[in-house]
């Protein structure tokens, strides 16, 4: 019997095979991973049981192999679960299947799910709030009756102290006053002693009903860690040296020391592990998203998408040693152009124009940045700042092009940086998005750059994705603000050309908001990350303009260059 999950890829499709296998991080699938995804979307298309899970979006990918007796072909697989459960035909299984009903996850699990609702079931049990119920009730009903007696006791004292005034008192009734006195404080102490036993006594009731609750909490949290550990040990990858390592061994040297919930159950690992089970060559990979973006993050349908970092990272760093794997397009992008041009300088600062594919400053790739470049092409800019050269005050992502601010003096950039932080600094920045832009939902008319112009707006907050860094996410609670406005250029056979004027500075900023489905609804050329990869992200900084910190005059610089 064949292989279930091996889909034979005609020949015509297998002339262009890739030399190295794909750089999972980025990059642009291959046009026999994108026979596979079109194979996949075909058979999606025909699961009506699966339809409405499906609308709420998923991530797909196809591994392009070649099996141990040389036949080509493809494997299919999906993030998480479908209808409940890992394993259906067509896709390739789990690398763990923890789901099995009489599996030993699942019935530590129920324990654990038992011990959950005895704790539930105390909290809400009628001796429990009774029992605070009456603590309150106590405490309540003690505090009048001291401040009741309180009361009789300064009305008492009242009338002891006019008595003494109006009228001369014998050394008896004087004595007698002294005892009333006396015999009130000490009743008020042995009515505090009361109040203060029988609340005890009930704190003490609750106290002991709240230790049993809190020590099922702790074993429900002890167990929990326990099986989450059990779990991560029975995810046993492979890789192409034939070595096994298990999702603790894996990510004890990363960051976070620990695997995140879900690790090892994206596609990428389900795909090179079958392939490895079963003698396969791993030879192409692509994931795509199918159905609707999540309400945070920017996922278009039918979009090829990058390996998540947080979970499959070191995963995949451990399964693709083996392989002759493409160098991350990030390094080819990062020495591809190296032209930097001054479009301003005066003895205080300079605007340069960096080109696509320069760092501004380094970050985690290892490359020159634009400062790099023009000490090399100027050398006396080598000495300032004590030998570090320019400071660059802002930042360009890698992949956009244009306008960058350095400073000559430390002075200088904490002025420059004060600009930028109060938004003293106007931006203008040129894209090609991918496709045609709807009509602005919400537009106003304000001053840009000294003119009077009518713009559409933007205003979704952003915050990093934490598990798919450098990603951003819309986040409306937890964001912090990003407001972008925006104008239609033109529209041609190559897209739409769209003006865009940040009014905040956030990572990613421009990229978001143009991508998601709240703002311009249609991705920049070129975005590997929110929308499809091309040869170079279509996002150029145009033009800035600012109040010069020292000598007081406008400054206002236009690109020379336009890149696309």
């Amino acid at each position: 019997m064949g292989d279930l999950h091996f889909h034979s890829i005609p020949a015509f499709y297998r002339q262009n095979i890739p030399a190295k296998f794909t750089f999972p991080f980025s990059y642009v699938p291959s046009e026999i991973c994108i026979y596979a995804a079109n194979q996949v979307q075909m058979y999606l298309a025909q699961k009506e049981e699966w339809s409405e899970e499906l609308k709420g979006g998923k991530m797909f990918g196809v591994l392009v192999v070649k099996d141990k007796h040389g036949e080509w072909g493809y494997l299919a697989a999906f993030s998480g679960q479908i209808a409940g459960c890992f394993c259906h035909d067509f896709f390739v299984p789990p690398v763990f299947d923890y789901l099995d009903p009489e599996g030993c996850f699942k019935k530590k699990e129920k324990e654990i799910s038992a011990i959950n609702k005895r704790c539930e079931s105390l909290v809400s049990s009628e001796r429990y709030i009774s029992v605070k119920r009456e603590l309150m009730q106590l405490r309540e009903n003690g505090e009048k009756e001291k401040n009741m007696y309180k009361k009789k006791m300064t009305e008492c004292k009242a009338v002891r102290d006019r008595k003494r005034q109006e009228a001369q008192l014998s050394d008896v009734e004087k004595d007698e006053m002294i005892r009333e006195s006396q015999f009130q404080k000490a009743e008020y102490r042995r009515l505090k002693q009361k109040i203060n036993e029988d609340l005890k006594e009930k704190e003490n009731e609750l106290r002991c009903l709240d230790e049993e609750i809190e020590k099922l909490k702790k074993e429900r949290v002890e167990r929990s860690v326990a099986l989450q550990h059990w779990l991560f040990s029975h995810f046993v990858f492979l890789n192409g040296k034939g070595e096994s390592a298990n999702l603790l061994d894996i990510f004890k040297d990363s960051v976070r020391k620990e695997p995140p919930s879900g690790a090892g159950e994206c596609c990428a690992p389900k795909l090179l592990q079958y392939a490895y089970l079963h003698g396969m060559l791993p030879v192409s990979m692509a994931e795509f998203w199918w159905g609707k973006s999540p309400r945070q993050e920017v996922r278009r349908h039918g979009y090829y998408y990058a390996a998540c970092k947080s979970k499959c990272e070191p995963i995949l760093r451990f399964m693709l040693q083996g392989l002759n794997v493409e160098e991350s397009p990030l390094l080819r992008r990062a020495t591809a152009e190296t032209n930097v041009k001054i479009e301003y300088e005066d003895e205080y600062l300079i605007v340069a124009n960096k080109p696509s594919g320069m760092l501004s400053v380094q970050g985690r790739i290892e490359a020159g940045t634009i400062v790099d470049y023009m000490v090399e092409q100027r050398t006396e800019l080598a000495d300032l700042n004590e030998g570090k050269g320019l400071l660059a005050v802002h930042r360009l992502d890698m992949d956009t092009s244009g306008l960058i601010v350095l400073a000559k003096t430390r002075e200088i950039h904490k002025k420059m940086q004060a600009l930028f932080e109060n938004r003293k600094i106007e931006k203008q920045y040129k894209a090609r998005l991918n496709g045609h832009v709807k009509t602005p939902e919400l537009e106003i008319e304000t001053t840009l750059f000294g003119e009077r112009k009518k713009v559409g707006v933007i205003d979704l907050p952003l915050m990093p994705d934490l598990s798919d860094r450098p990603r951003q996410l819309v986040d409306k609670e937890n964001g912090k603000t990003a407001v972008t406005y925006y104008s239609i250029e033109r529209s041609d056979g190559n897209g739409t050309y769209v003006d865009f004027y940040p009014q905040t500075g956030r990572t990613h900023q421009l990229r978001v908001h143009a991508a998601h489905v709240e703002g311009v609804g249609c991705a920049i050329e070129g975005d590997d990350l929110y929308g499809k990869p091309a040869g170079r992200l279509c996002l150029h900084a145009f033009r800035i303009r600012f109040l010069h910190p020292v000598t007081g005059e406008i400054v206002d610089v236009k690109s020379a260059y336009n890149m696309f």
